[in-house]
């Protein structure tokens, strides 16, 4: 038998073949190694997600541990046994007080949980003036025609709700109008989305809130005085009701606090300065002293920040400027 020589063409191609399945398969090794190594980066980030999320549930239940403590104890101040040696007067602006702290940490309380607490009783509402001017703002949605199947939408009917708003010596109701259509092809309802509140289910608007706030903190007006301050314009709100939506809004302003310091301790030049204030001590029936610590920097946008500390100690200062690096000016 007799069996012919490969020729050299044969030669070049079976060694191209051979070259074309060993950069295959090098290819296919090299592909193989990218998965893996991509694998590996995922779990590296999955890893480092779970040690994240596990370090925040210990914070969140460690902060609501003290949060759960807080409240108690300003619960016992509260409702518990009372001195009598307080003037009247000097009770109020305490109670209040109190009122506004127990809210915001109900309020931070339910924001750490994972699962909400049972509602607490919601106070009994009075209605709006009805001699208050109405302001309509329409939420008309984006598009006249079904998001489903395209046709045009039709009216039928609208949701109003009402939030008490002001502005400087005048009250006035914001209405906000959310009209609802219906597409008669699919039975689809089409509404604008409601508008966020800065109180959930609140009544009042970020104006009255904002004048709330400016009266107690920078023209040093007690909620009973603006009580009573309400009351000449014919608009009934309890100090209940205030100090309740005073400690809501100081939690919603958490975020713009750490923005503010955040910025400040980004400053090349921080001025620091202290100031005695007069703390109530209900349960021992007298007042102590505690200080106001103000840092604010003047360089760029002028921003100050105030740090509560109940004694003139460094460690407050030290506990607030952190990492700083910058240049801390104080008198001596």
């Amino acid at each position: 038998m007799r069996v012919d020589a490969p020729t050299n063409d044969d030669l070049q191609r079976q060694l191209r073949e051979a070259l074309a399945a060993l950069a295959e398969r090098t290819a296919l090794v090299a592909e193989c190694e990218a998965q893996i190594a991509a694998r590996d980066a995922l779990l590296t980030q999955r890893d480092a997600q779970v040690s994240e999320m596990a370090a925040l549930g210990a914070y969140r239940a460690a902060r609501i541990k003290v949060l759960e403590a807080q409240l108690a104890a300003m619960n016992r101040a509260m409702y518990g046994r009372r001195s009598e040696q307080l003037d009247p007067a000097q009770r109020q602006l305490f109670e209040e007080s109190l009122e506004e702290d127990i809210v915001a940490m109900q309020t931070e309380l339910e924001t750490l949980k994972a699962e909400p607490s049972a509602p607490r009783r919601q106070p009994r509402r009075l209605p709006l003036p009805e001699h208050l001017p109405r302001v309509e703002v329409r939420h008309e949605p984006a598009s006249c025609t079904c998001a489903q199947c395209g046709n045009a939408l039709t009216p039928m009917g609208e949701d109003v709700t009402e939030q008490l708003d002001c502005k400087p010596a005048e009250f006035f109701v914001r209405r906000h109008i959310y009209p609802k259509y219906a597409c008669r092809a699919c039975e689809t309802v089409t509404a604008a989305p409601s508008q966020a509140n800065v109180i959930e289910r609140g009544r009042p608007a970020p104006g009255l809130l904002a004048h709330v706030l400016i009266g107690k903190y920078a023209d040093h007006l007690p909620l009973y005085r603006q009580q009573q301050i309400y009351q000449r314009s014919g608009v009934e709100l309890a100090r209940s009701t205030l100090a309740d939506w005073t400690g809501a809004a100081g939690v919603a302003l958490m975020p713009l606090v750490s923005a503010m310091k955040a910025d400040l301790l980004q400053r090349r030049v921080i001025h620091a300065d202290e100031t005695p204030v007069v703390l109530l001590d209900p349960g021992a029936g007298k007042t102590a002293r505690a200080y106001l610590f103000a840092y604010c920097a003047t360089d760029e946008l002028p921003i100050t920040v105030f740090d509560f500390c109940t004694s003139r100690s460094g460690e407050h200062a030290k506990r607030f400027l952190g990492a700083f690096g910058g240049h801390l000016v104080v008198d001596d």
